[in-house]
């Protein structure tokens, strides 16, 4: 199962830029963030689900690309996305 409406919304309050912010960078990546994780507690029991694994793969590599944008435009808020979310680079 994806990510609750309710942890949806949430995410999208907690990243937002401003007031009807949906879709700015920080969002896009936290939403990516919390899928991902959620499919890496998926794999730890099926483990060979490889149908998903490959879905798994697109977000982290959609997520990397926001981030290499999101780094080069705005440092301090590349800086900032990866402290709130725990990422390491």
């Amino acid at each position: 199962m994806s990510i609750t409406k309710e942890s949806k919304t949430g995410l999208i309050a907690d990243f937002r830029t401003h007031e009807t912010d949906t879709g700015s960078p920080e969002v896009q990546i936290a939403i990516l963030t919390r899928r991902i994780e959620h499919l890496t507690e998926h794999f730890k029991t099926h483990a060979k689900d490889h149908h998903s694994r490959q879905g798994l793969l697109k977000m982290v590599g959609k997520r990397r690309r926001l981030l290499d944008y999101l780094k080069r435009k705005n440092f301090t808020r590349y800086q900032d996305i990866l402290g709130k979310l725990g990422l390491r680079k």
